[in-house]
């Protein structure tokens, strides 16, 4: 037996491709659909709105079918108010509570649309009735009593339209390649940082340690230097690293001028360690004079935060670096509050922590030599990405090169 149901669709659902997105996915998963109304909007500006039917063989497949629309904003056409479910103690959640995208999520409660603050890939949401607020919670922070929403009834999510204005998150939306001129490219993306800057938006950095053995570690230091950079993400290695090449001149004991290894270079890291320890932490070796230059020391200068996450591999690791995640997890939260772009440059693991915790309105730039990193961000959920297939060691120094040139024109009048 066939089973249906109308769902809606709103915004700009051609230019976006979630129209496409849709019909696809649907057919995909064994279903089928009708197309009932179509009103395309005539002019860039206007929306469009289509109403389907949906059909399954059977009400668990359209329900699974259900499920996937609901993530890119198909919603049913006659919308309840969610079912609330109270946890029935601390981490212990309903059975079919909702999991939420990092898109932008509203719920019907009590007639009304309340948005979902704190939006973030795989939370619960809770209702708190007596403020109307619905707020986004990691299941870990749950505690007895919190009003869970369960099942998918009277949530709405936006799925993200692409920019109307020209601009690099425009015609490389979701998509990888090393095909592209990179200088270009470059050019584009420092663009769009100065822009964003003017703005008042944050630009954060997740870095990873090949930024330091490539060589780009002095292009990084500079961007935090000229105020490009407001915030890194990373982990022990690459702060490990910038001060054993601030020590040293090294990176895993190879010569950064040379490439070539230095007798007892394999030492170096752990020397780097050690005198950090000795001094207290990373802005004691810098107040002290220990550290005279590098990306830690830049931050320090400038007072730019980092937040330095550990993992089972670090050696030492720093006394800077939190061992805790999931306190790594809330501190990594607080400084991605109010960031506009993040770069994302060699470091797989940190860049799809980093990914987890963002609202899909985060214009993201994932950079790696491998495109199978690049490619694996995406499909963990950070969706609004764009890849470059690039060595930092290329990128950065050109990015950063191509901000200080821009930057200089417009101080000047030129374009």
């Amino acid at each position: 037996m066939v089973e249906t149901q109308e769902i809606e669709l709103r915004g700009h659902i051609i230019a976006s491709g979630v129209m496409m997105q849709l019909t696809d996915r649907v057919m995909d998963m064994g279903g089928n659909f009708e197309i009932l109304v179509f009103e395309v909007g005539k002019k860039k500006t206007d929306t469009s709105y289509a109403r389907l039917r949906i059909g399954a063989s059977g009400k668990e497949k359209l329900h699974a079918i259900l499920s996937e629309v609901h993530r890119l904003g198909g919603s049913p056409v006659e919308v309840k108010d969610i079912r609330l479910v109270p946890a029935e103690a601390d981490r212990v959640v309903p059975k079919g509570f909702y999991t939420t995208s990092n898109h932008p999520t509203q719920v019907k409660y009590n007639g009304e649309w309340v948005p979902v603050g704190s939006i973030e890939m795989d939370f619960l949401i809770v209702v708190d009735p007596d403020r109307k607020t619905a707020t986004a919670m990691p299941l870990g922070k749950i505690r007895k009593g919190n009003l869970v929403v369960v099942g998918e009834q009277g949530v709405s999510v936006t799925y993200p339209e692409r920019p109307r204005e020209q601009s690099t998150f425009e015609f490389m939306h979701g998509t990888v390649s090393s095909e592209r001129p990179s200088e270009t490219l470059i050019a584009q993306i420092a663009k769009e940082i100065l822009d964003l800057r003017k703005k008042g938006g944050k630009i954060a950095l997740v870095g990873g340690p090949a930024i330091i053995h490539t060589g780009a570690g002095n292009a990084v230091a500079s961007m935090v230097r000229n105020g490009y950079i407001d915030v890194i993400f990373a982990g022990n290695a690459l702060a490990t690293h910038d001060i054993e090449n601030s020590l040293y001149g090294t990176s895993l004991g190879m010569d950064i001028t040379t490439g070539k290894p230095v007798t007892g270079g394999h030492n170096h890291h752990l020397y780097a360690i050690s005198e950090i320890m000795r001094a207290g932490s990373i802005r004691k070796a810098v107040e002290k004079g220990v550290v005279k230059n590098g990306i830690m020391y830049e931050c320090i200068k400038h007072n730019v935060p980092y937040v330095l996450a550990g993992s089972i591999r670090d050696d030492g690791p720093l006394p800077d670096v939190i061992q805790d995640v999931m306190v790594a997890q809330d501190a990594m939260r607080k400084h991605i509050h109010g960031c506009s772009m993040v770069l994302m440059v060699a470091t797989l693991l940190h860049s799809i922590a980093v990914g987890n915790c963002l609202p899909s309105s985060v214009k993201t730039i994932c950079v790696d030599i491998n495109p199978a990193h690049v490619t694996k961000l995406m499909d963990r959920g950070t969706t609004q990405a764009i890849g470059v297939v690039s060595d930092a060691g290329t990128f950065l120094p050109l990015l950063a090169r191509q901000l200080e040139i821009q930057s200089q024109a417009a101080a000047t009048g030129k374009k």
